[in-house]
């Protein structure tokens, strides 16, 4: 017996087994996936604000934390801290330009940088000092702001106000992005007898949407230290010509999102089902 004559009588049997079934169960299941971290030291949680970018069309510093709160008060043990969301862009700008004026100061004795230099008309006024641009665009931009996160007497003066929570906090940068190319989709045809066939054919598509990079800072409010930190990216593109508001993309990024930052905090179940013959 060749083996192709071997595979046939098998497909025969199982075909046959398979049509003697009259019933057909489908089963529901549960799947656990077990935390990344261990939060059982913690009672409470703060979402504390995030430094955002990309865009104005979406306050991210604010949608981000609602969400999150929202999501974390139904799928978490941990009893979620409603407060004034933090300032972390400006709280951060502030710390830049002390930092930078602490060390342009002149040590005792040394000449003041602000004298006109020898040789300058007395009176005149000098060239003033470009204020720090806090616009954030790009994940360069964000650079700048990233010390406050090793801040660490910072977040325990926050974590001794809020009773020394666990501190969720970070970055997150919602940016508009567009591409053309080809992609693939599928396309019906009718044949001369009317029979329907669907084919994948590669069409040349300028798309546009948007672009979603949130980095989670989880911070122990006990002492200040960073427990954790996690960066996540998706993206969505839509053909040029529909119009979809950001907010709408926003929440449909982070539907993406959200399963992998509960996943984070505490054990998840995914749930599916399977299909049993008898």
């Amino acid at each position: 017996m060749t083996a192709r004559s071997a595979a046939t009588i098998a497909s025969l049997v199982l075909l046959a087994a398979v049509s003697g079934c009259t019933n057909f169960f489908e089963v529901p299941i549960e799947t656990p996936i077990s935390a990344k971290m261990d939060v059982t030291a913690f009672r409470r949680v703060l979402i504390a604000g995030f430094i955002s970018g990309g865009t104005d069309d979406v306050d991210a510093n604010l949608e981000t934390v609602r969400l999150l709160r929202s999501q974390l008060r139904s799928k978490s043990s941990l009893r979620v801290i409603e407060a004034e969301v933090l300032p972390l862009a400006e709280l951060a700008a502030d710390k830049v330009k002390t930092a930078n004026g602490d060390a342009a100061t002149p040590p005792q004795g040394a000449a003041d940088p602000q004298a006109p230099p020898t040789g300058a008309t007395p009176g005149a006024t000098p060239a003033a000092t470009p204020a720090a641009d806090t616009r954030i665009r790009s994940e360069k931009d964000l650079e700048k702001f990233q010390s406050i996160f090793a801040d660490v007497a910072f977040w325990k003066k926050v974590g001794e106000e809020y009773e020394n929570p666990l501190i969720v906090t970070g970055t997150i940068l919602f940016t508009p992005h567009q591409t053309a190319g080809f992609v693939t989709r599928n396309q019906e045809f009718m044949d001369n007898l009317g029979r329907r066939s669907v084919v994948p054919v590669r069409t040349y598509m300028e798309r546009k949407g948007f672009i979603l990079t949130p980095k989670f800072v989880f911070i122990d409010g006990r002492t200040g230290a960073t427990l954790h930190t996690e960066t996540m990216h998706e993206e969505i593109l839509y053909p040029s010509q529909q119009n979809t508001p950001a907010l709408s993309s926003y929440f449909e990024l982070m539907d993406k999102i959200v399963p992998n930052f509960l996943g984070t905090l505490s054990t998840q179940k995914i749930r599916g089902t399977r299909v049993l013959l008898r």
